[in-house]
């Protein structure tokens, strides 16, 4: 009983003193993406509000998988943080991911954006009723770019493919960066992409975008129509990523993490950048309710990784 009153008040003295050395936030993609564009973003800003150093840590592998199960196998003190997207996707791909729901206590939502449909230039296709023709025409002839298994982009085409009764080969790369490389280099002919990894191209001319995946165009990605106005009603992918500490972190050092971070993206230059990405500020009123989101959307995920077959042993 002795050790676990004075584990008790070991937790409690380290929360009141939180933070006295340099936070990490853990990432599980590589350099180029969307996942390292607002790990970066929000460790800039949550050092500001923290007053200590906040490293943002490249971890690629897996899917993600390698980051989540690092973080979740870490000290619950609040100084290692995951920015990852929902665990639902990795949960129902992988038989041995590492880590399970249980692992992790959300803190915050960072942003949300769309996918942007872009092709190789050399792709005979000026937009997205094109794309679906010349697929019909060519089955299975395209090679789409992705992430990873699980990553947006393999979420996104997913549902294209099954919205537009197409098929594609899906070549899964380690994160964004790589896979536009593919398409730049026309190893593969398009790609599902989130917008911070293709909005410097598109705007250079590299790339060319055919829809983002909402029903209408978004303010944040200007010119660039809707899947709707482009032709294929009844599509729309969407991502979101979101801070996660080890369960057993103290509520009082979630909170002061979640403040932090909510402090930040309340700021009009932070939301800026993000725009120019392509991506909407969303931080949560509270972990809690960022938790309540996610237990609403992890169902729907399972049922579409079970329904598209994709497996990763």
């Amino acid at each position: 009983m002795k050790w676990l009153v004075m584990a008790l008040f070991s937790l409690s003295a380290s929360a009141q003193q939180f933070p006295s050395k340099p936070v990490r936030i853990v990432v599980g993609y590589p350099p180029g993406g969307s996942g390292d564009f607002t790990t970066r973003l929000i460790a800039d800003e949550m050092q500001k509000n923290l007053g200590v150093s906040v490293i943002a840590e490249n971890k690629p592998g897996a899917g993600g998988n390698l980051a989540s199960a690092e973080v979740a196998k870490s000290a619950p003190d609040g100084y290692t943080v995951l920015n990852a997207w929902h665990h639902s996707i990795n949960l129902a791909l992988y038989k041995n991911p590492g880590y399970s729901h249980k692992d992790f206590i959300p803190v915050t939502k960072i942003a949300t954006g769309p996918t942007i449909v872009v092709v190789n230039k050399d792709l005979p296709v000026k937009n997205l009723t094109e794309l679906i023709s010349y697929a019909k025409a060519n089955p299975g002839k395209l090679f789409v770019a992705s992430a990873g298994y699980g990553s947006t982009p393999h979420i996104s085409a997913t549902l294209f493919l099954a919205a537009a009764g197409v098929q594609m080969t899906q070549v899964q790369f380690k994160g964004g960066g790589p896979a536009m490389q593919s398409v730049l280099a026309g190893d593969t002919q398009l790609a599902f992409s989130t917008a911070p990894t293709v909005m410097g191209m598109i705007r250079a001319g590299r790339l060319r975008p055919l829809a983002v995946s909402m029903k209408k165009g978004s303010p944040s990605v200007p010119g660039i129509p809707g899947t709707e106005e482009a032709g294929l009603p009844g599509y729309e992918s969407t991502f979101w990523f979101g801070l996660y500490v080890p369960a057993g972190t103290p509520r009082a050092i979630v909170m002061r993490l979640h403040a932090a971070a909510v402090k930040g993206l309340a700021k009009p230059e932070v939301r800026d950048k993000l725009a120019v990405q392509g991506m909407d500020a969303t931080p949560n009123a509270s972990p809690e309710q960022f938790d309540a989101e996610i237990r609403a959307e992890g169902p729907e995920l399972e049922r579409l990784i079970r329904e598209s077959g994709a497996k990763v042993e």
